[in-house]
């Protein structure tokens, strides 16, 4: 059995569980792996956040498939997901990151001009 998987920039999901470290493929167990470059600043509430969105995305896929196509399709929506963390404030970007590349759009500057504005 192979792993299915899907990789964006920020969510990694595969079609396996995590055993000592391993990937070990399970067509019946999906991982997901959030920022694995550490891109953005989390707190616990905001990858909870993640999470969630995650499993409503699952619960409403259930019955089909685990493709690649549909594990895309979940990556995908939890990428635009992010992206309103972001632009909400409740995740920044993480400026001692090893790459900076502002993927989702400049950081905010809060000035009086830009005071709640997204930038």
């Amino acid at each position: 059995m192979m792993i299915e998987k899907s990789t964006t920039r920020h969510i990694r999901i595969y079609t396996a569980e995590v055993i000592n470290n391993e990937l070990v493929p399970n067509d019946k167990v999906l991982t997901l792996d959030v920022d694995p470059d550490n891109e953005f600043n989390w707190s616990e509430e905001s990858l909870q956040k993640v999470y969630r969105k995650f499993d409503e995305l699952v619960e409403n896929s259930s019955g089909q498939e685990l493709t690649e196509y549909n594990l895309r399709r979940i990556g995908s929506d939890l990428e635009h997901f992010i992206r309103s963390l972001l632009q909400k404030g409740e995740i920044s970007y993480n400026l001692g990151a090893r790459v900076r590349n502002y993927s989702m759009g400049l950081p905010r500057v809060e000035s009086t001009e830009t005071e709640g504005k997204y930038i």
